[in-house]
């Protein structure tokens, strides 16, 4: 299987996904700006989504899919799919729960993570909350038909179905905001609705893609099929996995919860200033890691499996190339080109000048760990892949601590982009941890040849990067929106400029992209 060529068509989809994200963005900065109204948002956005990455994207999946992987690969498709109906149905019930805990509980949620807002935007907030908890009801069965859709390939509809989620954003803020301003409440809420609109949405696509391979769930609705699913011993096993890798995903998103209480002190528009910066980071994730993790988690659980220990080397070796190779730049130009890719994305109507130079500080933050951010997700699943979710837990503990202790000395001196630039710089320590224990374990071996290979992306990198920074010194990007047109064509033309230097560097230098289609 060519990985290149799939998790290519990952990207694509999730360029789209991610293109829609932006616009989603320039939208609710056009029509509310950046100030406590928005700040709710978020905080609320926030809670539902905080938990959609701890349980459905998060601890679930780095159990689930392995144990998918490992079981299909052993036992066949029927005892699969009997796994799947098992954990499906234990999923539903435990949704149920949470939802309705969470929407009696929405204050407190709130004041965990947004005590600064003002009482007004506080109310808001959890309004908002309560209306978008069962978010995380359909998010965590699309991640169950997202991990079963991977593992039998087929990426398409995975990958392009949180393009769903944006365009019912978009839709709803046009249609609603203007409609609920004039009835006296919040045009804010507008965006609350498309959020559960695109949970809606999202679910619809996947459920007949998972017909079409004969692994639709059997959900159980009764407390004995409750029991009998809990009893299937796949369950227990994930269930055990959860655990550890629960504690890793939890101490991420407990640096969100802190980061987002500290902005919420700050300044009023702050939270907003980092979310907007935080969409931009997301977008070379999305592309990159995620399109990775996609790809690599259920081939890396399957050599695993079946013993392949210089395949699942090579699995690893080709990741962390792919990571060098398109991470890097990306690292550079959030760094070298905050913000003229701040102005032509945000500024606009209600965002302002001075909102684009706080958010672009937070832009440059995230650059700094962006490498480790990226690395982390071709790593993490390394041990995943071995059903060892605990050491990935530890080494996040341990970073948890130490983010913070960055968070003491970057925020009092450069404010919210402190807050940035601190979980960047604990991705980097994060990542070097986990590659330094897996070649511990020699469960990873480098393959030959990554000096020249590191040397040829650094070339490339510092001459696209000395073309960004001239493009952002000599042009008045902030000047140029008085043309939006002229602005974004610009911005294009600077952006295909850079990677067309980028890869012309690097075949100059001798590197063939053939060569990076197979690992090994």
């Amino acid at each position: 299987m060519n990985l290149l060529r799939a998790a290519s068509t990952i990207s694509l989809l999730t360029l789209a996904s991610r293109i829609t994200g932006l616009i989603r963005e320039q939208m609710v900065a056009g029509l509310f700006g950046a100030n406590a109204m928005t700040d709710a948002f978020l905080v609320a956005f926030r809670i539902p989504n905080l938990l959609r990455r701890l349980f459905a994207e998060g601890a679930f999946s780095q159990a689930f899919v392995p144990l998918l992987a490992g079981t299909r690969a052993t036992e066949g498709d029927e005892a699969t799919h009997r796994l799947v109906d098992a954990v499906a149905t234990v999923l539903l019930w435990a949704l149920a729960a949470t939802s309705v805990i969470g929407i009696v509980g929405a204050p407190a949620l709130v004041w965990l993570l947004g005590s600064g807002l003002s009482p007004k935007a506080f109310d808001a907030s959890v309004a908002m909350t309560r209306f978008m908890f069962p978010y995380i009801g359909f998010m965590s069965l699309v991640a169950l038909s997202a991990g079963i859709l991977n593992t039998w390939r087929r990426f398409v509809v995975p990958a392009a179905s949180p393009v769903l989620l944006n365009l019912s954003m978009i839709g709803m803020g046009w249609a609603l905001a203007g409609p609920l301003e004039r009835a006296g409440h919040p045009p804010i809420y507008a965006m609350a609705a498309g959020v559960m609109l695109g949970g809606v949405l999202q679910l619809a696509v996947q459920w007949p893609a998972l017909a079409r391979i004969g692994m639709r769930p059997r959900m159980r609705w009764t407390w004995r099929g409750l029991r009998e699913s809990r009893a299937h011993p796949g369950v227990g096993r994930m269930l055990l996995a959860m655990g550890p890798a629960l504690l890793g995903v939890g101490v991420s998103q407990l640096s969100l919860m802190i980061n987002t209480q500290i902005s919420s002190h700050l300044a009023e528009g702050a939270t907003s200033w980092l979310n907007y910066a935080d969409r931009l980071m997301e977008f070379p994730i999305g592309l990159l890691g995620v399109a990775l993790s996609a790809v690599l988690t259920p081939q890396l659980s399957a050599a695993q499996a079946s013993g392949e220990s210089e395949r699942y080397s090579r699995l690893l070796d080709w990741g962390l190339r792919m990571v060098l190779l398109l991470a890097l730049p990306c690292a550079v130009a959030l760094l070298v080109f905050a913000e003229p890719l701040t102005a032509v994305l945000y500024h606009r109507g209600k965002f302002l000048a001075s909102d684009v130079a706080h958010t672009a500080q937070s832009v440059m933050g995230w650059g700094v760990g962006l490498m480790g951010l990226i690395a982390v997700k071709v790593l993490a699943p390394g041990f995943y892949a071995r059903q060892d979710t605990g050491t990935p837990a530890r080494i996040a503990v341990a970073v948890l601590v130490l983010t913070q202790g960055f968070n003491l000395v970057f925020v009092p001196w450069i404010g919210v982009a402190g807050l940035a630039l601190s979980i960047g710089l604990g991705a980097l320590v994060n990542a070097s941890w986990l590659l330094w224990g897996l070649k511990k374990l020699g469960s990873y071996r480098p393959e030959p040849g990554w000096a020249g290979f590191a040397l040829r992306v650094a070339l490339g990198c510092l001459a696209m990067g000395l073309l960004q920074w001239q493009l952002a010194e000599r042009l008045d990007w902030i000047g140029l929106g008085r043309h939006e047109i002229q602005r974004a064509f610009v911005m294009a033309a600077s952006l295909a400029a850079s990677a067309a230097v980028y890869f012309a560097v690097l075949l100059a230098a001798g590197l063939r992209p053939r060569a990076l289609g197979r690992p090994g």
